[in-house]
């Protein structure tokens, strides 16, 4: 089964968030060669963890599809799920979470130079890069795709998915903020910027929902287009000179 091997190795390698739930992101193959082994193992159970998860919500459905059923598709305990996701929910958002974190980090590695926006639509870029070298953007029919069709099926997710985005979207206005040297608390530019991200990509998201494949690539054009009708005064710097 490949609970024995997650039985050896999760308790001293999982990581917990803040909340106390299991850290569903894993480390990288890092470290020792046991290790780089055990991360890819970690990665393999979780991945399929979710993929059994999203066959069976499209089967049978998010609400009655319990846990113990996802955990039986794969021949793990249930004991394994709760060492990834804290619950159905949580293993749902699981990237929305992800690419949300992601996008985070890749807004602070951008350089000083870029403006604003551009700071922003290359963060997005490299988010969609991550998510693709990561599989879950396969074809343009992947499980990404399929978690977006199913939070936008199931008014339980989509409320905890736009709850989500709404406790978190400070992190990256302070990023944003920090970056061009503005007090958040008294320049609304930042929270302006991250809220029209955030409906971008909602767009672009129905878009790829609605009209189907077409992969990474085709999200970054539709995120780039949607971008480019947002004009200079988003576009230029905040800075102002002296």
């Amino acid at each position: 089964m490949m609970d024995d091997v997650e039985s050896r190795s999760a308790a001293s390698t999982t990581r917990h968030a803040p909340n106390g739930g299991p850290e569903s992101r894993l480390e990288g193959d890092s470290g020792s060669p046991d290790e780089a082994r055990r991360g890819r193992k970690k990665r393999q159970t979780r991945d399929a963890l979710i993929d059994a998860a999203l066959d069976l919500f499209e089967t049978k459905g998010y609400a009655r599809t319990a846990v113990h059923e996802i955990t039986d598709a794969i021949d793990v305990a249930e004991r394994t799920f709760f060492r990834y996701f804290a619950s159905k929910e949580d293993l749902a958002l699981f990237f929305v979470k992800q690419e949300m974190d992601d996008f985070t980090e890749a807004l602070a590695a951008r350089p000083a130079g870029e403006s604003p926006l551009m700071a922003v639509r290359n963060a997005f870029h490299m988010t969609l890069e991550h998510l693709q070298a990561a599989g879950y953007l396969r074809n343009g029919e992947a499980r990404y795709l399929a978690v977006i069709r199913l939070i936008d099926s199931t008014p339980a997710l989509l409320a905890a998915s736009l709850r989500y985005v709404y406790d978190n979207s400070d992190r990256a206005v302070a990023v944003l903020a920090e970056r061009e040297g503005v007090d958040p608390e008294l320049d609304r530019r930042p929270w302006l910027l991250i809220a029209i991200y955030g409906a971008v990509v909602a767009l672009v998201h129905r878009e790829w929902r609605t009209y189907g494949c077409g992969g990474a690539e085709e999200m970054l054009a539709k995120f780039d287009a949607y971008a480019d009708q947002l004009g200079p005064t988003i576009a230029d710097r905040w800075r102002t000179s002296g």
